[in-house]
């Protein structure tokens, strides 16, 4: 909590000296890239926002922000001439998105705007213009990269270029499956729960504050946001949720409704197209020790049956029994969350949840487990798993016949990297570019000066025309 105080009081003091310098100086251009400038005030408010999302303060980090505002620039240019655009709701997603992370990290919208200087909508409009440029600028980087593929021969070719003493050691991995079995509530012993929600959505039909209800009573990561929960669209929620979000007008509030998370009541804020920024309070039921009683002789009986009957398999136990949507119709098996794009099921044991790493290190493949209780380490919530070990490889180094999808990966990335770094290198050759001295020692840099630029001492705002800044920039 300390550390988290000094980084806002951080944040305060850049805000702070930046207002002043600017109220007494114009805005410095940091660089000119083709018909873009970025200014030294878009460098201080994307250092602000890298500090309040947690970071230890570090002014080198300014060299890379610069660097990113340069490539970003350059792509969004070239994203013109393409034809490349994003929508307006995707950019509306992604500032709220950024903005409930900083809210969340600063305690509130109170705290952020104090320490922010400005509103949460204003800074929200200041954040806008380049979040949108971002966006764009990753869609063209994907345009540039949409026909790089790798071939077996490839991978090969790649691996072969690998002096032996830079093989990568890959540490031991693991294919784990699991069946989980949740603790069931009755309706007697959800009715707690029930009475509550009911309760505090009397109090706002009444005319208490819905947001500081929020606060107090709901039980999820949006109470300290009033409940907000932003624009999201008919995929992004529970079934329930939507259901009632999507049948209301601005400013309704819905009746209460159940979903696999608890109980809710929610009020509509805006509705834009398909999409629709609302709030909300949830309660969550308190698991009673019968509740997992149930859950621990059902896991049992299950087990059970596993070792009793060749013909219940572990795929077919964890399709028919387990309570996890992500894993039941993967055989059970668990996917790497860090490589979720392959999905593969070899996951590090270093990576692995401590508690579920625990059991497996006891383990021989082929093996399955006795039912145990798990708390999960983000929800806390408590459910009986079986456990099954299918495979494990010991830490090695890298090798074609047992990695050879990891070092696709890698090679697929180097040329990616390759590909990128090609088109930079012409367009950096075909577009005016200038740095301020003062970010010309940055090593990060040095390929975005010509040769001249790196002996002229000249600022580039005596070469460019100086743009006035703009009151709280």
């Amino acid at each position: 909590m300390r550390k988290l105080g000094l980084s806002l009081l951080n944040i305060l003091l850049i805000i702070t000296v930046a207002n002043a310098q600017q109220k007494r100086t114009l805005d410095k251009i940091a660089a000119v890239v083709g018909s873009s400038i970025v200014l030294q005030s878009d460098v201080e408010l994307q250092y602000a926002q890298y500090i309040v999302s947690g970071q230890q303060p570090n002014p080198s980090i300014k060299c890379l922000i610069l660097q990113n505002q340069l490539t970003q620039k350059l792509l969004a240019q070239q994203a013109v001439i393409d034809s490349v655009q994003v929508k307006d709701d995707e950019v509306d997603n992604e500032v709220d998105r950024r903005m409930r992370s900083f809210l969340q990290r600063a305690g509130g919208q109170e705290q952020l705007e104090q320490f922010l200087g400005r509103s949460i909508i204003q800074y929200k409009d200041e954040m806008r213009p380049d979040i949108k440029e971002s966006l764009v600028a990753q869609r063209m980087r994907a345009k540039i990269t949409e026909k790089v593929n790798v071939t077996p021969l490839d991978v090969k070719n790649y691996f072969d270029k690998i002096s032996k003493d830079s093989i990568p050691t890959y540490n031991k991995e693991v294919e784990v499956g699991e069946i989980v079995f949740q603790p069931k509530l009755s309706k007697e012993e959800k009715e707690s729960a029930r009475k509550k929600i009911t309760d505090l959505r009397e109090r706002v039909k009444k005319g208490e504050d819905f947001a500081n209800l929020a606060r107090i009573y709901s039980q999820d990561g949006s109470a300290q946001q009033g409940g907000d929960l932003g624009f999201f669209d008919r995929q992004q929620m529970a079934k329930e949720f939507t259901a009632n979000a999507f049948r209301l007008k601005a400013g309704e509030i819905s009746p209460v409704f159940e979903t696999e998370f608890g109980f809710h009541f929610l009020q509509v804020i805006e509705r834009r197209g398909e999409q629709v920024h609302a709030r909300h309070i949830i309660i969550i039921p308190t698991i009673t020790e019968a509740s997992l009683d149930r859950a621990h002789s059902t896991a049992d009986s299950v087990y059970k049956s596993l070792l009793a009957m060749k013909k219940l398999d572990f795929s077919s136990a964890a399709a028919f029994y387990s309570d996890d949507k992500e894993t039941k119709y993967n055989g059970g098996m668990m996917l790497n969350a860090e490589n979720v794009q392959t999905r593969t099921t070899f996951i590090p044991t270093d990576k692995l949840d401590p508690q579920i790493a625990l059991v497996v290190d006891t383990m021989k493949v082929g093996s399955i487990s006795k039912p145990q209780l798990f708390t999960d380490p983000q929800t806390n919530k408590k459910s009986y798993k079986i456990l099954y070990l299918k495979s494990a490889v010991n830490a090695h180094k890298a090798n074609m016949e047992q990695d050879f999808a990891k070092l696709k990966d890698a090679a697929m990335n180097d040329k990616l990297n390759r590909t990128i770094a090609q088109w930079f290198e012409k367009r950096r050759k075909e577009t005016y570019i200038k740095i301020d001295p003062g970010y010309q020692s940055c090593d990060v840099l040095k390929g975005w000066l010509p040769a001249a630029s790196a002996k002229t001492t000249a600022s580039v705002a005596d070469a460019t025309p100086a743009k006035t800044a703009t009151t709280n920039k």
